[in-house]
């Protein structure tokens, strides 16, 4: 079963509750998310996205993920 947005934001919060998140996309498939926090500085790209996509607890592993796509985009605040 495809994955809301809600769903994805409600998982990436457990992780980062003080994150400021947007998460974009209606297929339920194909889905874009931003996810800014303070935890991110001092890390490099792939390790803000390796966060990230822990928090999604599997959703996304191998061909029978509810989540086949998650454009990510990952940064400390400003």
């Amino acid at each position: 079963m495809p994955m809301q947005a809600n769903e994805i934001e409600e998982l990436i919060r457990e992780s980062f509750p003080n994150a400021e998140i947007t998460v974009q996309g209606d297929d339920g498939v194909h889905m874009a998310a931003q996810v800014i926090d303070e935890s991110f500085r001092g890390k490099n790209r792939v390790q803000q996205q390796r966060a990230v996509y822990a928090a999604l607890k599997g959703k996304m592993d191998g061909p029978s993920g509810e989540l086949h796509a998650l454009a990510l985009t990952t940064k400390a605040p400003e």
